[in-house]
């Protein structure tokens, strides 16, 4: 599994993408911050996100969104997947990302200042393919605050989230970088839908169950 991770890796099309697309947002010099929380209702059938919680963020206007399931450790080690890749132990986990690209690799990385190669997502919290960017880290040549990787993705194409979370799968709670690299991913779902229990109960019924600045475009 490792080396033909390592192959598309390098070459991967989501990789490219993403670099292509944080290359476009940073000459354009927007600071885009668009991510969001889907926490799947206890109710979810579907086994790839039953009690999970995915960072979403769309990677350009009228695309379909893309995200990873922040809650789903592996047992395998980062070191492990990569053989030869220097990762040090503050760093050597990875999560199961989503059921889309099980043989790409990509990673979240928390800094004061936007990494190349990466597209933002929250305020200081950036997404990456990029090999190159991810050995700079992994030696220190870059130092970042927190760093997640993670093998595959969830993705949508467009519209379909929209009916979705309109029939009731998933609940939409705004994103923040603590619960992103939070130490203990088990609490997250269950603190999450305790979170989101306490938003939609607390809104008026007679305003939209889901604010503006949350809405999934």
């Amino acid at each position: 599994m490792a080396a033909q991770l390592i192959m598309l890796w390098r070459a991967g099309a989501l990789a490219v993408l993403l670099a292509a697309n944080a290359a476009a947002h940073a000459q354009a010099g927007d600071a885009l911050a668009n991510g969001v929380f889907l926490v799947a209702k206890p109710g979810m059938v579907d086994p790839n996100f039953r009690e999970t919680v995915v960072l979403i963020t769309e990677i350009e206007a009228g695309s379909g969104p893309i995200g990873v399931i922040i809650n789903r450790p592996f047992k395998t080690r980062l070191s492990e997947l990569i053989p030869g890749l220097h990762v040090p132990p503050q760093f050597d986990r990875v999560f199961g990302g989503g059921p889309v690209g099980l043989t790409q690799l990509i990673f979240l990385v928390r800094n004061s200042e936007q990494p190349p190669h990466s597209l933002p997502v929250l305020t200081d919290v950036y997404l990456s393919g990029d090999r190159i960017l991810l050995e700079s880290i992994m030696k220190g040549t870059l130092r970042v605050a927190a760093f997640r990787a993670y093998v595959g993705y969830a993705g949508w194409t467009p519209g379909q989230l929209q009916v979705e979370i309109a029939v009731g799968g998933w609940y939409v709670v705004q994103a923040d970088a603590a619960t992103i690299f939070s130490a203990d991913p088990d609490k997250i779902w269950p603190e999450l839908i305790r979170r989101a229990a306490t938003q939609y109960t607390a809104a008026p019924m007679d305003e939209p169950r889901q604010t503006a600045a949350l809405t999934i475009k």
